[in-house]
């Protein structure tokens, strides 16, 4: 008699042998299918989960010893699956398109940064961390720094510059001689400077950031290029100076009201100068824009579009005090077009000069005996009333003279009008002259009838004036009585 379970134990190792010698002969497993795929040796099949690799950090992925070549982990920290590549020894990163920077390192708020940068603060021998050149570090929320950093020609940046935040509680932020990039964080220095840079041809590109309750904004020295875009600065005690730059190009800044102190101030040598956008809140006794240390701009600069406002008008610029005009900030150099401040270009230059003596007398002016006589000066006192980027010169030819000063060749239009007093009936020819030479084309007839007549003339023309070029009145008698001509009043404006 057959004994019931008995059979039916034989039945299940009977169906466990076949199923096994069908995993032998078809060497694959199906995990959620009874079909395995015929090209896969494990096909796992859901419409609801998924598959979980091993997860780690960095640091534990690369603390796997002897990994086998195509080991597959997911990093925790890059948020990238990596593989093992024993051709090569290194971690490759599993990604779409173009693989991720080598040259990288993110610094989050909860990393000791003594480990995380272990290698920058070794080569800057225990006080500094000298970053590595051409590599990106990014920061990643409120990262304290017990010392300085030394850009090294590096990359450091943050997703949100109201989120990721470098802070130096103590001491300057940045300092150095190189130079890098610096993009989208907020930078507190709170007892010393933000930057203290000093270096030679470095560049500097700084923009997207913010400036905060910093003790100064600090120095930069000696760069090739320093560019500054979409940078707020509020709450800062002091605020930077730019010494010889050669590129100094400054967009879209914005100065807060509570910032104290002196916002920004040149000193030195410069070859561009471009301020464009933005403003500057001036409140209590703080300076806006400082160039009273007389900066040279060898090349341009521009001030444009930036809007000086706040309750202290006088400190909007602190100006030029050598090289600027009555009411003016600037000297030649700068074309300036702000709102707040008075607009300087060399298109807004404007120069006069008249001789006005009392009725009966005035200055003589002599020609030879012939006629047409020579062509002379008309001689007289003058003197100005409006001069902008034009100049009186001194004596002894200060007498109707009048020198442009701007940096760029224009065309102006003059106008004016002179009386002389003459000798006889004779005619004359007025001029008017450039460089001493004159300019035969703007020339005009006047007589007189009869001794002592009085000739009005009026003077119209336009010339061209590149810098340092001269505009005066010539006479010439071309007719009749001989005698010098004695001229009351003249007058004349270029603009």
């Amino acid at each position: 008699m057959i004994n019931k379970p008995t059979l039916q134990n034989h039945k299940k190792l009977l169906l466990l042998f076949f199923f096994l010698l069908t995993l032998t002969g078809n060497a694959q497993i199906g995990i959620g299918t009874t079909t395995p795929n015929a090209s896969s040796i494990l096909d796992v099949t859901s419409t609801t989960k998924g598959m979980l690799t091993p997860r780690m950090t960095t640091a534990q992925r690369n603390a796997i010893t002897t990994p086998a070549d195509g080991l597959m982990v997911y990093d925790t920290d890059l948020k990238l699956f990596y593989y093992y590549s024993a051709g090569t020894a290194t971690w490759v990163p599993i990604v779409s398109g173009s693989p991720g920077r080598i040259n990288f390192k993110r610094i989050k708020s909860t990393d000791v940064l003594a480990t995380v940068l272990a290698t920058e603060l070794a080569a800057g021998g225990g006080s500094k961390y000298v970053l590595t050149s051409n590599t990106l570090y990014e920061i990643n929320g409120t990262v304290t720094f017990n010392f300085p950093i030394d850009l090294n020609n590096a990359y450091v940046q943050g997703l949100d510059a109201s989120e990721d935040v470098i802070v130096r509680p103590t001491g300057n932020l940045f300092e150095g001689a190189t130079g890098g990039s610096i993009r989208g964080v907020t930078l507190i220095a709170t007892a010393g400077s933000v930057f203290n840079l000093t270096g030679t041809s470095q560049n500097l590109i700084f923009r997207d950031s913010i400036v905060a309750n910093s003790n100064s904004v600090g120095t930069v020295s000696g760069f090739g290029l320093v560019f500054l875009s979409i940078v707020n600065f509020t709450g800062n005690t002091n605020g930077i100076t730019y010494t010889n730059i050669t590129q100094l190009l400054l967009s879209n800044t914005a100065w807060f009201g509570n910032n104290t102190g002196t916002y920004e101030k040149l000193t030195g040598n410069f070859t561009l100068v471009e301020k464009q956008g933005g403003f500057s809140q001036v409140e209590g006794s703080a300076i806006g824009f400082d160039v009273s240390a007389n900066p040279t701009v060898s090349g341009d600069a521009v001030l444009e579009s930036v809007v000086f406002t706040g309750s202290n008008a006088a400190g909007y610029v602190k100006p030029y005090t050598v090289g600027t005009y009555t009411g003016y900030n600037f000297n030649n150099s700068w074309n300036v077009r702000a709102a707040g401040i008075p607009t300087e270009a060399d298109a807004n230059a404007v120069g006069d000069f008249s001789m006005d003596y009392t009725v009966g007398s005035g200055a003589g002016t002599t020609f030879n005996a012939s006629n047409p006589s020579n062509t002379v000066k008309v001689l007289g006192n003058s003197a100005s009333y409006n001069l902008f980027r034009f100049a009186l010169d001194a004596s002894p030819n200060a007498n109707n003279r009048l020198r442009y000063m701007g940096k760029k060749k224009r065309i102006f239009q003059l106008a004016g009008s002179i009386s002389f007093q003459v000798p006889g009936v004779a005619v004359y020819i007025i001029y008017i002259a450039k460089n001493g030479v004159p300019l035969t084309q703007y020339k005009i007839y006047g007589r007189g009838g009869a001794v002592n007549d009085i000739v009005v003339l009026p003077l119209n023309g336009t010339v061209e004036l590149s810098n340092n070029d001269f505009i005066e009145i010539f006479a010439q008698r071309f007719s009749g009585a001989g005698g010098d001509i004695i001229t009351p009043n003249m007058a004349i404006t270029l603009k």
